[in-house]
């Protein structure tokens, strides 16, 4: 198994996944499909970049993304579940 990621990358990426998912439901009518989706898809190819960088690869963070594609899908919270998940061994 892995090393652990230090607890300030879990504590950022854990930030980062309340955030985004709280701009994808809070800014909801801005993210409906159509132009402003890019800005959706956008938001979470970083996010899952800003991942894989803070924690290191993970299965967790495939169902996560591919939820985040689905139109109304994207509206349940899969960042912050796919974080909590991954980093809930905290720092060793």
């Amino acid at each position: 198994m892995p090393p652990a990621p230090p607890p300030g990358r879990i504590l950022a990426a854990r930030i980062i996944a309340v955030a985004a998912d709280a701009i994808q439901l809070g800014l909801f009518p801005l993210f409906l499909e159509g132009a402003p989706g890019i800005a959706d898809a956008v938001l979470d190819v970083a996010v899952g970049i800003a991942m894989v960088w803070l924690l290191g690869w993970h299965l967790a963070f495939l169902p996560g993304f591919a939820s985040e594609m689905l139109p109304f899908v994207d509206l349940f919270p899969s960042w912050t579940l796919a974080v909590l998940f991954v980093t809930r061994g905290g720092a060793r």
